[in-house]
């Protein structure tokens, strides 16, 4: 008997991390699935049907394992990503859709700034969603090793979808990694938090543009999106800073800040909001407030200079003017941030991957390291530092 739809969701959550057996055999693998989905109350025709002509992808292991762009600087990252068409284009979308992003903020209390940054990275406002066959792509990272932990249960997402008609297994795509419409949202979170925006009696996120925002906005909320806050704001600081006190591992009152002489570089703080001194680039590049709003970002997408750079954009569709780039140091080569992170790693830090990526483990490392150095402490690794250590 097939469950209803709440209590799959339910069995998806508490089922186990690796119920079939990653690495091995693909067809083998497809087996496993299969019988789990049953299990999970699937019909058996579903099932059949689902995984009738799934292939493995090698393009989606090749993109998976290729994701160099991250290596880029905040600077160089956000001036690749934001251009005046792109803004020209964000406003020309937030007049277009006025009532679907106040509709948002009511309900969700997500501002539109945020939902029009994601909108236009992830898709360009819905022109380029992919060309990924999605269950393809599901599969094969299910059977990989990498995060088959995060993929498998993507998979059972994907045949419920399936089951409600709102995915075909021949034709639908997306992402490289299994994401969906215009705001590339995993099965998982369309099945749980998909909104029908538009009224039509359906959630359709690749056609749909009030439908793929309104998602992103239920979805942001479930993950702790605070309504009517602020998410990130630049800021002058001033030069005697106790730099030790930056990144997202301090959080301190704006009124604290304030007290330090953190200044808004427009208008004014918010009073008594916590928030974090964020230096993408160190002291001498462009500084933020980075409040909780900005932290739940993280869950759509890990990267941190793809975060940091979404949620600017989102202030400059806001209103909000070109950040000040400031005149930072010289940023490592990935040899030399890969050489960097094996011996951050070799005195005990933990950075994840030696992957030459600076990401939140590595700067978190790397500010530890500069104080006991007695350097100063704004987590941008230097040539001084490599050298240093």
């Amino acid at each position: 008997m097939r469950l209803p739809v709440f209590a799959l969701i339910a069995a998806l959550a508490a089922a186990p991390a690796l119920a079939a057996p990653c690495g091995g055999g693909f067809n083998d693998f497809i087996r496993a699935m299969k019988a789990e989905a049953v299990a999970k109350g699937q019909p058996q025709a579903d099932v059949d049907a689902f995984f009738a002509n799934v292939k493995q992808d090698s393009r989606v292991i090749k993109a998976d394992r290729s994701q160099g762009v991250f290596r880029k600087t905040f600077i160089d990252f956000s001036r690749s990503l934001i251009s005046q068409n792109r803004i020209s284009n964000g406003a020309a979308n937030s007049r277009k859709f006025d009532s679907t992003f106040k509709r948002a903020e009511r309900e969700f209390g997500v501002s539109r700034g945020i939902l029009l940054a994601f909108w236009a990275f992830e898709t360009d406002f819905g022109a380029v969603q992919g060309d990924f066959n999605t269950v393809n792509a599901l599969v094969t990272l299910g059977h990989d090793c990498r995060r088959p932990e995060l993929f498998q249960p993507q998979v059972h997402a994907a045949i419920e979808l399936f089951r409600q008609g709102m995915i075909d297994p021949a034709r639908t795509t997306g992402a490289w990694a299994g994401e969906i419409g215009m705001v590339q949202m995993l099965p998982a979170d369309i099945l749980a938090r998909g909104v029908d925006g538009d009224g039509d009696g359906k959630v359709s996120l690749k056609t749909s543009a009030p439908d793929a925002l309104l998602s992103g906005a239920r979805m942001l909320q479930h993950h702790g999106w605070r309504a009517g806050e602020p998410w990130l704001q630049e800021v002058v600081l001033p030069a005697n800073l106790d730099w030790s006190k930056t990144g997202l591992d301090t959080t301190l009152s704006t009124n604290d800040w304030a007290k330090m002489g953190v200044q808004a570089r427009e208008g004014g703080l918010p009073r008594g909001l916590p928030a974090s001194v964020l230096l993408p680039q160190g002291r001498k590049g462009p500084a933020f407030l980075a409040y909780p709003n900005y932290k739940v970002l993280f869950e759509w997408n890990k990267s941190f200079v793809y975060v940091t750079t979404a949620a600017y954009f989102g202030t400059r569709l806001e209103g909000a003017s070109a950040y000040d780039a400031g005149n930072p140091d010289e940023a490592l080569s990935e040899s030399q941030m890969k050489s960097l992170q094996q011996k951050l790693a070799a005195r005990g830090h933990d950075v994840g991957a030696i992957d030459g990526i600076l990401g939140a483990l590595s700067r978190a490392a790397v500010q530890k390291e500069q104080v006991r150095l007695g350097l100063p402490a704004d987590a941008w690794p230097t040539r001084e530092l490599l050298n240093a250590l």
